[in-house]
């Protein structure tokens, strides 16, 4: 979301992410295709958080592509968050930058961003978990092995155990995680969710979605959607 007063945006974003429950991670143009019919689907379903995460096109798609991203997520009040690239976050107006431990700093990423928009981190050890400062949220993982994230070692559980008794940040948990397996990843502790394949490849990905939602009111750690 995109508010005219600087000083508006910081508070409500972070107080977006307390409450968010389902964060998507999509491709510019998944499968090739224009990525709006599958944002809206996935927001109708009870998306909080949507992320651009390119590895591949060259910047000019990524431009093309996070406009509508942006576009889409103002019109819902859902967060945009763009991935690696905080200057691009920035041109865009989105709502906050996630970064991996093979980028650039926290400290740089701040620098450029501000304080009014988030900063995600990805964790993969409990090394990393305790070392995660001046970010307002990590994300925990993979999970389970996944061909997003190609020569990164699945975690397991034991590290969503983990952050669930010794961080004090918001965490998603991360990896392989669908609506076969969800339920495990929240009886370890997690009350947050990353999603990728699960929501981009499905035949109905508005029906993931809501299928996921649903799976944390047998936790109860459900909110009301974008709430």
């Amino acid at each position: 979301m995109t508010l005219d007063s600087p000083d508006a945006q910081g508070p409500l974003r972070r107080e977006q992410l307390r409450n968010a429950r389902l964060y998507f991670v999509c491709d510019a143009r998944p499968g090739g295709n224009d990525p709006e019919p599958l944002l809206q689907a996935a927001i109708s379903g009870g998306v909080d958080i949507v992320q651009l995460r390119e590895k591949e096109a060259d910047r000019r798609v990524i431009e093309r592509s996070a406009e509508t991203f942006r576009r889409v997520c103002n019109i819902s009040s859902v967060p945009f968050i763009v991935n690696d690239d905080p200057e691009l976050a920035v041109a865009l107006g989105a709502d906050g930058v996630h970064i991996g431990q093979d980028d650039l700093s926290v400290s740089e990423a701040r620098s450029i961003v501000g304080d009014d928009r988030l900063i995600g981190l990805s964790t993969h050890s409990t090394e990393q978990i305790a070392a995660a400062e001046g970010v307002d949220h990590i994300s925990v993982g993979p999970v389970r092995e996944t061909p997003t994230k190609p020569g990164r070692p699945a975690v397991g559980l034991d590290l969503v155990r983990h952050a669930a008794r010794h961080t004090n940040l918001p965490f998603f948990a991360i990896g392989g995680i669908d609506r076969e397996n969800v339920a495990e990843v929240l009886a370890a502790g997690a009350r947050r969710i990353c999603v990728v394949r699960a929501i981009r490849d499905a035949s109905d990905p508005a029906e993931v979605a809501a299928g996921l939602r649903r799976s944390f009111a047998a936790v109860g750690a459900e909110v009301a959607p974008g709430g």
